[in-house]
């Protein structure tokens, strides 16, 4: 089955397109507000002279006898009046009952006035007006001139065609929109330019990632680089130095295991050749057959810990979750290790609350916390006494923390006990108190710290009875702290 993953971002080319397309759609947006602006700058001087034209017209108006009204134009001021290259005008005059008086008969008439406009025989209130006339667009201004004894107002209006103002307005946006056309491609050229010199330090750092070798896990640099991704920086710069403890810490651990697999391996060999000496007799083939046995069960105890903690250290959610009952789990540990305590004349107990109780259930993988428990349990049973004089106890318990109500896994024994300069470094892979001349793999307590952290938990260790001669060791684990 074929997958379509999703094609990889650019991130130049994200930023370069959000910086266009808005400077690309706000173009046209240009285009048309300047085509505006110039049209009402083309109107206004022509307007301004369409208006003039208009009230000097009005002068010409005049009430005869019988308040009879004439309009009397002289021949030089019709000349002057229809003296323009490019365009048309036209001028119409009305008296107060609608009688033509002078000009174009056919010129459409402006909507009537109204009887609260004021002072209609002022020259201030000249009006304006676009129509067509005669199948051309004009431009029109009008007066309403109020006569003496009349009580209806003359009209007089001049009209004009529109070419000198179309190409004035086509010359503004010209003068306006060519600069344009040379300066967004320019804006453009600029844009991407500063995009390559910001993204620069971005290629820099790119280069010194690839030019380090395989085991150069040392911090990057970052005072040469933007503020923007100096927080990029710091946290390559913490996975690097978290990577670099992890990659010592499996180093280590790597040794030690190959250290401790080492002895019983070794020694495996070395009774293998007693085994095959021929002057070797009965007596010594059996020894070293339990020595080879005694060795093997040593290595099969370092390789399942080995697992154990590589298990846990790999998280317990590939095994599934589901609701864990401490108790019951704590109890069944406890039944199975009796027999080994036994061996050893150790008094091994649980006293904790019973099982079935809901404050003591945490969902969790049961394989990961029986192995917790189980390796406190035999941590225990390794350090406690087992002289018949002084006799070996080891107490398991589950309880609820009266101030938190989380659960808490307790084993206590009545050992040598931990110092408490020691006490940290028992987590630690392959660790072994001094002075103990106890047979282990030192990763029992680090199985438990990981499956703990794992789940949530907290483990700590403190002194049994504190203030006696073998205080003894209490391991706690708390849930619900992490």
């Amino acid at each position: 089955m074929k997958i379509f993953q999703r094609a990889q971002r650019s991130l130049f080319g994200e930023i370069l397109d959000w910086m266009l397309t808005p400077l690309l759609l706000l173009w046209p947006v240009s285009l048309a507000l300047t085509w505006l602006v110039a049209q009402n700058l083309a109107n206004k001087p022509f307007d301004r002279a369409l208006v003039y034209n208009a009230q000097a017209l009005a002068q010409f108006i005049q009430v005869g006898p019988g308040q009879r009204v004439r309009f009397n134009l002289p021949q030089p001021a019709s000349e002057l009046l229809r003296a323009d290259d490019s365009d048309n005008v036209y001028y119409q005059v009305l008296g107060g009952r609608g009688e033509f008086l002078s000009g174009e008969r056919d010129l459409p008439k402006p909507p009537a006035p109204q009887p609260d406009e004021p002072d209609l025989d002022s020259p201030d209130e000249a009006h304006l007006m676009d129509t067509e006339f005669r199948g051309l667009p004009v431009r029109v201004a009008y007066l309403w001139v109020r006569i003496n004894g009349s009580p209806q107002p003359a009209l007089v209006q001049v009209a004009e065609t529109r070419e000198k103002r179309s190409v004035l307005a086509t010359e503004i946006i010209k003068g306006v929109m060519l600069p344009q056309f040379a300066i967004l491609p320019l804006a453009v050229l600029l844009v991407w330019l500063a995009l390559v010199r910001g993204i620069k330090p971005l290629a820099e750092l790119e280069e010194r990632i690839r030019a380090r070798k395989p085991d150069d896990l040392s911090p990057l640099e970052d005072h040469a680089v933007p503020q923007e991704v100096a927080p990029l920086v710091a946290s390559v710069n913490d996975l690097l130095t978290r990577l670099k403890d992890s990659v010592e810490t499996q180093k280590r651990f790597l040794a030690d295991a190959a250290h401790q697999l080492k002895t019983p391996l070794a020694g495996l060999r070395m009774q293998a050749d007693l085994a095959q000496r021929e002057d070797a007799s009965a007596e010594d083939l059996k020894q070293s057959l339990q020595q080879i046995e005694r060795a093997s069960v040593r290595a099969t105890h370092t390789v399942n810990q080995l697992l154990a903690l590589a298990r846990a250290e790999g998280g317990g959610a590939t095994l599934g979750q589901q609701p864990c009952d401490l108790a019951r789990l704590t109890i069944e540990i406890v039944q199975d290790a009796v027999p080994h305590a036994m061996e050893r004349q150790i008094d091994l107990g649980y006293d904790g609350l019973e099982t079935g109780r809901p404050e003591l259930t945490v969902p969790g993988n049961p394989t990961l916390l029986k192995e917790m428990i189980r390796n406190m349990v035999d941590n225990a049973i390794k350090y406690a006494p087992s002289s018949a004089g002084q006799p070996g106890v080891i107490t398991a318990r589950v309880f609820s923390d009266p101030l938190s109500r989380a659960p808490v896994i307790q084993v206590e024994d009545n050992g040598p006990g931990i110092p408490a300069e020691e006490r940290a470094r028992v987590f630690e892979p392959f660790y072994r108190a001094l002075g103990t001349n106890v047979d282990g793999t030192g990763l029992g307590l680090p199985i438990v710290r990981e499956i703990a952290r794992q789940h949530g938990a907290e483990v700590s260790v403190d002194d049994a009875r504190p203030g006696h001669t073998r205080p003894g060791a209490c391991f706690t684990v708390r849930f619900g702290v992490a």
